[in-house]
Parts: structure tokens; C-alpha cells; sequence
């Protein structure tokens, strides 16, 4: 598996102040200062506090900027506008090079803005509009998984269910291969690509989503509810696409409409949204984004006949149901009655 270095920083259930953020290093610091300088001429306006941790004691500006929500507003409302993503624009450029900066602690102040550039770009592909500002950061953050990966796939070793548990009796010889771990693939191992093609964006957005998934206790919840509201439309029932999706591209620029989902697609959506519904039930309208998604990617499943897909967001919703309903009284030995599915 591949070894993602973390900067330390508060769970997402908790409100983030600077005194949380850990000290960087001095060129970090260096970094950072000259990032916020050149996004600050970028901004419409810039918060005053930002500015001033540049010259401040602020042990970690970055950590400001990544929880900073006039900073997030702002650049959403760009990444937002009916022609964004098109061709060479200083947002994207900054995007790109605050990323390939290499501090991690920028780099997260990149990923926090994945969900509305991918959420936005899958949604505008059908249109064929030119996209190349997205797919250069999404091509960016593909090739540094890869170099991260060094070829190697990402994978976990699951119990041989062929041997008996503890609570069994075995009731012939156990095989001595019964005893090995089956390994399993997470996500394959990764090809260089220079540029995106229709065979390739479903990987090469998915393994982007893998990173945005590998940092997301990092990410702020306004984030995260934004990929759930994103996995909501892209899930939608009208088939109509080409005609839905250019009408409300010219009314809406976030809001573009259903989009392929393959699997290697919707795996990492899916762990993204297990995160949220699990891991932050303390967040009412983060459970609540995501519980709508789950919910939304359910009905697709069933329209598209997707076992698979069936399988995984039925589950999901399975888990969220149990968390709003703790029951006290479950009994994890009683056999549940199963759920029949009639297609």
C-alpha cells in the first residue's frame, strides 16, 4: 500500500483553530506564504487574517488557508462559472502549482477544491466544452499517485473464509493452504498517462478521488458535503442527458447532470461516502448529504441492474439506517432476516 506522509490537524467534528495546527518547517512556511501571495491577487478580496499570518507567529498558515471560508467561497463560485475549465486561467494554474509545490500542507489546500473540479468535470464532459485547466490538475494529482505508488498496487490480505472461525468446529482436516491470507486488490497498479482520454478519465478521476479519500479526516466538512451533493446529480434518473445537461449548464453553472458510473468510478465515491456517513454522525448535515447520496446512488443501481453497485450502496444504507436508530437490545449472534430484491 502506498505510504501517504500526513500533516497532523484536528478530526473534521471539530471546530479548527490555529492552535491546532502543527508547527512547519521554514521552507514550508516559505511556500506558504508566497502561495497565499499570489492567490490573494487572484481573489476578488482576500480575509484581512490571512494576510496577516503571513507576518505573523501563525505556526501554520496553510492550516488557516485550508479551513478559511471566505477563501473556500471564493474559489468555488469560480470553479462554478458556466466556462470554467477551459484552457489556461489563474486559478487553475495556481491550483496546479500549489500542488506540485510538494508541501503536503498545501497540497491539501488543493484537494479540499477535488470534489467541485470533479464533480464539475464529469458533469461538463457530454457537453464536449474544452476542460483542459481540470484535466491538467487531475492529470497532476494522477501522476503524483503514481510516482507514490512506484507501480505498486494498492492492496489487503482477508481471512480465507475456508477456515473454520473459533466458533466452529471443524469437522474435516483443515488444508494447510486453508491458512493463508487471500490478497485482495484495492486499486490496481497505475500506468503513466500525459493526457486524459475517454478510455482513461473514469481511472484517472477515480485514483484522484483514492488521494482525496487517503487525506480526508483532513478535509473540512464543506468539502465533503459537496461531494455528496455532486454524487446526487450525478446519479440522476433522466435519461435525457444531452438535452437536460445543456439546458441546465446555461442555467446553472454546477449543476450539469447524470454522468457514467463504472466501477472503478464509483468504488472510491463509494468509501468517500462511507466516511461521511459513518464517520461523522456528529455532523447532522454532513450525515444528511451523504445519506442523500447513498440513497440517490441506491435508485441507480437498481435502474442500471448493477448487482455490484446494488450490493455496496445497499449496505451503506444499511449502516447509516443503524446509526440514526441505535438499538440497544441487537443481538450480533441472531440471524437478521434478509432482505429479498425482486428485479
Amino acid at each position: 500500500m502506498s505510504d501517504h506522509s500526513e500533516p497532523i490537524t484536528p478530526s473534521s467534528t471539530s471546530t479548527p483553530t490555529s492552535e491546532h495546527a502543527p508547527s512547519i518547517s521554514l521552507d514550508s512556511l516559505s511556500k506558504t506564504k508566497s502561495a497565499i501571495e499570489s492567490l490573494s491577487s487572484i481573489l476578488s478580496s482576500f480575509p484581512s487574517n490571512l494576510s496577516f499570518s503571513i507576518s505573523s507567529s501563525n505556526p501554520n498558515p496553510a492550516f488557516s488557508l485550508l479551513h478559511d471560508s471566505q477563501v473556500a467561497s471564493q474559489v468555488s463560485s469560480l470553479l462554478r462559472e458556466p466556462n470554467s475549465g477551459a484552457g489556461d486561467n489563474n486559478l487553475y494554474r495556481w491550483l496546479y502549482d500549489t500542488f506540485q509545490s510538494g508541501d503536503p500542507n498545501l497540497q491539501l489546500v488543493v484537494l479540499r477544491f477535488l470534489p467541485i473540479i470533479v464533480g464539475i468535470y464529469l458533469s461538463r464532459v457530454a457537453l464536449r466544452k474544452p476542460l483542459a485547466g481540470f484535466e491538467a490538475i487531475l492529470l497532476a494529482l494522477y501522476a503524483h499517485e503514481t510516482t507514490s505508488r512506484a507501480g505498486q498496487p494498492i492492496t489487503m490480505n482477508v481471512p480465507n473464509l475456508s477456515l473454520p472461525s473459533v466458533y466452529h468446529e471443524a469437522k474435516a482436516p483443515i488444508n494447510n493452504n486453508s491458512t493463508e491470507l487471500n490478497l485482495a486488490v484495492i486499486s490496481p497498479s497505475l500506468e503513466p498517462h500525459g493526457t486524459v482520454r475517454s478510455t482513461r478519465r473514469a481511472r484517472i478521476v477515480g485514483v484522484a478521488l483514492e488521494l482525496y479519500h487517503s487525506k480526508i479526516y483532513h478535509m473540512p466538512v464543506g468539502s465533503k458535503i459537496d461531494f455528496c451533493d455532486f454524487c446526487v446529480v450525478w446519479a440522476s434518473q433522466d435519461n435525457n442527458d444531452d438535452r437536460d445537461l445543456k439546458k441546465e449548464s446555461e442555467s446553472n453553472g454546477h449543476k450539469e447532470g447524470r454522468i457514467p458510473l463504472p466501477w472503478e468510478l464509483l468504488q472510491p465515491v463509494l468509501r468517500i461516502l462511507g466516511h461521511c456517513l459513518m464517520g461523522n454522525t456528529k455532523n447532522k448535515e454532513l450525515f444528511d448529504a451523504a445519506w442523500a447520496a447513498c440513497n440517490s446512488l441506491y435508485a441507480r443501481s437498481m435502474h442500471d441492474i448493477n448487482p455490484k453497485a446494488l450490493l455496496a450502496t445497499g449496505s451503506l444504507l444499511k449502516l447509516g439506517k443503524k446509526a440514526m436508530e441505535p438499538s440497544e437490545d441487537l443481538d450480533p449472534t441472531k440471524i437478521q432476516k434478509s432482505n429479498i430484491l425482486v428485479i
